[in-house]
């Protein structure tokens, strides 16, 4: 049975963004639940508490479950993945300890860091992407964090292409995909990030099934990615624009993405990402919209 989550980047905290936090955790576990959701990933590190006791309670107090921890590392930088490894490790560690055994990390790279493919989120080419031996760099790496935090804390690890990112394109996903040890390393299959980063989530669902271990849910608005191509816009400032509009409003054919998830007898969570920044109307009212939107395809 497909499950529903939600995540504190629909309440403004973004692990990208500088600015001051939007809401306290105990407001976005609070509405999370009041709006009709079963389950909500950590955030930041810090966001919510780091004392496992602490954090088991406090989620168990609202009946929600821990179901994944997003964690940016460069992995193609060999230099970075020593501090990376760690930071999984950690992290996994916290949410192994306050209850959570079943959560993904949700790996990804460090996005929107490396100028050029921040720029051009949205409208990456070959010669924007990775070449040997980058490549393998990066696929090692995403090894090596799964491979340590399956070995300490006994979670498993999903792969989170992200547009700003060097695993933005359907082709990206392919060659990381073909370069990863399958039993380490998943996919989450991201509808908003594939859909701007040039690709069909159903294609990339049926390329990748067996893989697709985690899902998020994320609408992309057609007209903002159009203009933002356009303008040249880089990709925090598209998202700034709403790039990712509520759910049901914008480019994906979520009842396409539903049914592909039923065919294939997929039985996670679906995780509703919806990044958004203090100011952006009220968050409590987008999650109800969201959640009754998925309550009419069947979720």
């Amino acid at each position: 049975m497909i499950r529903v989550a939600n995540a504190p980047c629909s309440w403004g905290i973004l692990e990208f963004d500088s600015q001051s936090i939007a809401a306290p955790y105990g407001t976005v576990l609070d509405e999370i639940t009041q709006t009709g959701y079963a389950g909500t990933e950590l955030g930041d590190w810090g966001f919510m508490p780091t004392d496992p006791t602490r954090l088991g309670a406090e989620l168990a107090a609202r009946e929600l479950q821990l179901v994944g921890a997003f964690v940016p590392v460069a992995l193609a930088n060999a230099a970075a993945q020593d501090e990376g490894v760690t930071t999984a490790v950690r992290t996994a560690r916290l949410m192994h300890d306050a209850g959570a055994s079943g959560a993904f990390i949700v790996l990804s790279d460090d996005n929107a860091r490396v100028p050029e493919r921040e720029r051009h989120a949205g409208r990456i080419t070959a010669e924007h992407g990775l070449q040997e031996p980058a490549w393998a760099t990066l696929a090692a790496g995403a090894d090596r964090v799964a491979r340590a935090v399956r070995d300490e804390t006994g979670l498993r690890t999903v792969f989170h292409p992200h547009c700003g990112g060097y695993v933005e394109t359907p082709h990206e996903i392919d060659q990381l995909m073909g370069r990863t040890d399958r039993s380490l390393v998943g996919l989450v299959l991201d509808t908003g990030h594939i859909m701007y980063g040039g690709g069909d989530p159903v294609g990339v669902f049926e390329q990748h099934a067996e893989r697709v271990w985690h899902v998020h849910f994320k609408d992309c608005d057609p007209v903002v990615a159009r203009d933002a191509r356009a303008q040249g816009l880089g990709y925090l400032a598209a998202v700034r624009s709403q790039l990712f509009c509520e759910l049901g409003t914008g480019a994906v054919d979520f009842a396409a993405v539903f049914s592909v998830l039923t065919r294939h007898q997929y039985d996670g969570w679906v995780v509703v990402e919806q990044d958004v920044f203090p100011g952006d109307g009220t968050p409590k009212e987008s999650a109800l919209r969201n959640r009754a939107f998925l309550r009419s395809l069947g979720l």
